[in-house]
C-alpha cells in the first residue's frame, strides 16, 4: 500500500521519515479555509482533511496523509507574523502565557474508502520574555513562515519553559496516534 504526505513542509517530511514506513510527498492545489470560516479548534481537521483529499483524486488506491496546524491564544488563530514587528508583538503576548497548539489530521483512501480524521492538542508554557530575548531569539531564527512567530525545534528552550503533550505535535505532526493508525491501515 502506499502512502502519500500531502504536503512540502521539511518539518511534516522528516517527522514522517522517523517512523520508517516508505512515503511520498506531493501537493495538488486545494482551498484550505481561512481563519473565521471553521471554529478555530475545527479548523486545522478540515483543512487537513481539505488536503488529503485533493490529493486522493489523483492517488485514488493510496493512503493520504493531510495535517495542519494552528496556534491558539485564548481561542484565537495566531497565524505567521507578517514582519519582524509583527512578530515581536507575538512572542510579547505569548510572554510569560501558556497556549495550545491543534495539529489536525487526515488519513483518506478513496479505493477501498477510508476516512479517518482526529486532531491533538499541546499545551505550550512561555516563558517571561524580556525584549532582549525577543531581539535575541529573531536574530537566530527566521520566523516569518512560523505560525506563532516561532518554532519549538529552533531554539524553543530560549522561549518555552514546559510543555504539555507531544513536542511533535508542537512542531506539525503527531506521531504516537498516526504511527497507531498508519499500522492498522498499512498491515
Amino acid at each position: 500500500m502506499k502512502l502519500l504526505l500531502a504536503s512540502e513542509s521539511p518539518r511534516r517530511k522528516e517527522l514522517l521519515a522517523r517512523l520508517g514506513i516508505p512515503f511520498e510527498a506531493r501537493v495538488f492545489p486545494a482551498r484550505e479555509l481561512a481563519d473565521g470560516e471553521a471554529p478555530a479548534a475545527e479548523l486545522p481537521v478540515r483543512n487537513a482533511r481539505i488536503k488529503a483529499e485533493a490529493a486522493s483524486r489523483h492517488f485514488p488506491d493510496a493512503v493520504v496523509l493531510g495535517a495542519d496546524t494552528v496556534i491558539l491564544l485564548d481561542g484565537r488563530i495566531i497565524g505567521k507574523p507578517r514582519d519582524p514587528d509583527d512578530a515581536r508583538r507575538t512572542l510579547s503576548a505569548l510572554s510569560g502565557r501558556a497556549h495550545q497548539v491543534v495539529t489536525g489530521v487526515a488519513l483518506v483512501r478513496r479505493d477501498p474508502p477510508v476516512l479517518r480524521l482526529w486532531s491533538e492538542i499541546s499545551t505550550v508554557h512561555f516563558k517571561v520574555l524580556t525584549p532582549e530575548v525577543i531581539d535575541e531569539y529573531l536574530e537566530v531564527v527566521n520566523v516569518l513562515d512560523k505560525a506563532g512567530s516561532y518554532a519549538v525545534q529552533d531554539h524553543g528552550d530560549m522561549l518555552v519553559s514546559s510543555l504539555d503533550g507531544e513536542v511533535e505535535n508542537v512542531i506539525g505532526l503527531p506521531l504516537r496516534r498516526l504511527a497507531a493508525e498508519l499500522t492498522a491501515l498499512l498491515s
